[in-house]
């Protein structure tokens, strides 16, 4: 079932920023958000995410307007921003395009991989210094061996990569952090094995990133082990298959890696 219409007092409260609007498309996906559609207007097209001010994720609405400037490299613009009347209102410029496969064989794999790559060799900005990525730290005694300088997206997934006519275009930047390179390159390894992939071959679509190429093996062992128990945890509180899914992901990359027992792999 699709999102539904936010009412007519929140389409005043753009109109300023759209005019008149014509056709709202709303995404079946994004599901953070209070509303995302792409929206037909007197301004042209444009996509909007919205969210109650009140809402728990109106933080990272923030986050997401204060990095743009600095990946439009490899994502899309954002054409303004709004918070107002207890709503906070991204509108950036729309990606034509699909969503990209992950699973083995699928021709968007190389441009998946090297996109990982490019946004690792974007500069961490001055906006995002303090904030520093933490979000494993409480399922690992060795949570100074994911610290670092690099910028991280960390919601890499199907759904946030969309594969147009001129490449690769992430979307949804709405917790980037500061940390180790290498943490993006190996949160695409586990969405591969999720996708189908053995660990063997996740890796080696990892390798073509230069974080993950001079990464201590220590420290990925180390973010392979607290990205098992982070899942678990995430398990634990809300079974839902998709969870079940990345648990066994990661267990399976950490059987691979040598450091989990084969035995902990979760049943069918």
């Amino acid at each position: 079932m699709g999102k539904q219409d936010p009412g007519s007092e929140f389409w005043a409260l753009i109109e300023p920023y759209t005019g008149a609007v014509s056709a709202v498309r709303h995404a079946e996906r994004g599901y953070s958000s209070d509303v995302t559609a792409t929206v037909e207007c007197t301004a042209g097209p444009m996509f909007l995410k919205a969210v109650r001010e009140s809402g728990p994720h109106a933080s990272s609405f923030a986050r997401e307007a204060q990095i743009n400037p600095y990946v439009r490299s490899v994502s899309p613009r954002l054409r303004w921003r709004l918070h107002q009347n207890g709503w906070i209102v991204l509108a950036f410029d729309v990606v034509a395009g699909t969503y990209a496969e992950f699973a083995p064989g699928s021709p968007d794999l190389p441009a998946v991989a090297d996109t990982v790559n490019a946004i690792g060799a974007i500069d961490c900005p001055d906006v995002a210094r303090d904030w520093r990525e933490t979000r494993w730290d409480r399922f690992t005694d060795q949570a100074s061996r994911f610290a670092g300088d690099a910028l991280l997206y960390t919601d890499i997934n199907p759904d946030n990569f969309l594969m147009t006519s001129s490449g690769v275009s992430v979307v949804d930047w709405s917790w980037p952090t500061r940390g180790a390179g290498f943490i993006d390159p190996a949160c695409l390894v586990v969405q591969l094995v999720a996708a189908g992939h053995t660990a063997a071959e996740a890796e080696g679509w990892a390798q073509r990133c230069a974080a993950w190429q001079s990464a201590d093996p220590e420290a990925i062992n180390a973010f392979a082990v607290a990205t098992v128990r982070m899942y678990q945890h995430f398990e634990n509180r809300d079974p839902a298959p998709w969870r079940k899914a990345m648990t066994e992901a990661a267990t399976t990359w950490a059987v691979h890696r040598g450091i989990v027992s084969a035995r902990a792999v979760p049943g069918p």
